[in-house]
């Protein structure tokens, strides 16, 4: 048997290869990077990009360390990534309807493969289809058998469909339950458990970087305040992972904050976390937070002002703000072999939420992205001072990608780190 060929890491540093391969084009996406007992991680390459990937600048750009190591091996029982099952999932889903069309006498025409789905987001037994897939009359006419034999077909036992989010202010999603009455699941992300209900709040798939960088940071002995907590995106990795001493979570959707409190308690934090419902602005805290978080997007600018009276007067603070950041479509001088800005960004498509993830970012990209940072340091200095009567140094330690939603919109988080100047 033919094996695929893959670069064989440190597990260490997995991550920054698995980044690096995915900006130059030449991950496999087919298959999944694998983890093995002897402490390394294999990432599948292209077979095609083998022939032309330098092993020892690829270890020297990636990680400078004098114990790493990169290699080619062969893996001869490659598994397949979500996007391959996905595929094959479509395949069983196409073949299950076109037997129930035949068995009612149907012809199945061509336009049906156009409307079957591409992708669709799983929570336990239950499958989320997004918009654009079984709208023709003829799906409406088989009733309830259509349903049954999409979920045999992927293995569950519930269906569901998201037409949209409302603009209610409380990103309520506008879901149909297709099978089953229950609508409330559970997903397991990073070794928390989350339970909500499919048809009254929200889950962000896309923002798994970001709950993984958070979880990697150490806040012990920190108070921190996530202003905008949903059903626990990012309250719950700071109190888990990230050992924070106490979180207070803002929310206003109810129905998410009965989802949070629920949350908390599933995973053994809400001795650490205090929950306050309705509008953050009203919020009376101040003067008592290590830390900030401000996942709020498109923009979290209404929570600034929040967020800068409830940092820390004495020694101040850290902010995490969120944005979609929009970069200027211009024409630029390309060089020979260069990819165009317009073409640098995957087309890996979350259906949930329509996210483009997996972006490489252009130099126009940073820059914008640099600027936009640096008129936000500028602005939360200034706010800090009106505040606080004193003058602040506003610091930017980072700007990570999370995702994109489109190319040149994308999402980003700003760590600036704010301290008052004596």
């Amino acid at each position: 048997m033919m094996g695929i060929p893959a670069l064989r890491v440190p597990q260490r540093f997995a991550q920054l290869y698995r980044k690096h391969l995915l900006e130059q084009g030449v991950l496999d996406l087919q298959y999944s990077v694998q983890k093995h007992c002897n402490g390394s991680v294999t990432l599948p390459v292209l077979p095609s990009a083998v022939p032309s990937l330098d092993l020892p600048s690829l270890q020297s750009h990636v990680a400078e360390d004098t114990h790493s190591y990169c290699e080619i091996i062969q893996i001869q029982a490659p598994q397949l990534s979500k996007k391959g099952k996905v595929k094959s999932s479509q395949q069983r889903i196409k073949q299950a309807l076109q037997t129930l069309m035949i068995n009612k006498g149907e012809i199945w025409r061509a336009e049906l493969d156009d409307d079957l789905p591409r992708g669709w987001r799983r929570h336990g037994d239950l499958v989320l289809f997004g918009e654009g897939c079984f709208t023709q009359p003829v799906w409406r006419e088989i009733g309830s058998e259509l349903w049954e034999a999409v979920a045999l077909a992927l293995g569950v036992k519930r269906l569901a469909k998201i037409k949209q989010i409302s603009q209610d202010g409380f990103r309520t999603p506008v879901v149909t339950m297709l099978l089953g009455d229950n609508s409330y699941v559970t997903h397991i992300d990073n070794h928390i458990r989350y339970e909500f209900d499919v048809t009254r709040c929200m889950f962000s798939f896309g923002n798994i970087t970001e709950k993984l960088r958070i979880s990697s940071f150490s806040c012990a002995g920190e108070t921190v305040v996530d202003l905008y907590a949903g059903i626990g995106y990012f309250t719950l990795p700071y109190l888990v992972h990230a050992g924070a001493a106490h979180v207070h979570a803002c929310e206003w959707n109810l129905d998410a904050v009965a989802a949070l409190k629920r949350n908390l308690q599933l995973n053994k934090v809400a001795d650490r976390c205090t929950v306050h419902p309705g509008d953050n602005r009203r919020l009376s805290l101040s003067d008592l937070a290590d830390r900030v978080n401000l996942g709020l997007i498109p923009s979290s600018e209404q929570g600034w002002p929040v967020a800068c009276r409830l940092l820390r007067r004495d020694v101040g603070g850290m902010l995490h703000i969120h944005q979609n950041v929009t970069t200027p479509l211009r024409h630029q001088h390309q060089q020979p072999g260069e990819t165009p800005d317009s073409q640098r960004t995957s087309a890996s498509e979350d259906e949930h939420e329509g996210v483009m993830s997996a972006c490489v970012m252009s130099t126009s990209d940073r820059e914008t992205w640099d600027a936009w940072a640096r008129d936000t340091a500028g602005r939360i200095g200034a706010l800090l001072k009106d505040i606080t009567s004193c003058s602040w140094r506003t610091s930017i330690k980072h700007i990570e990608h999370v995702k994109s939603y489109a190319p040149h919109i994308n999402h980003i988080v700003l760590d600036l780190e704010c301290r008052p100047i004596k």
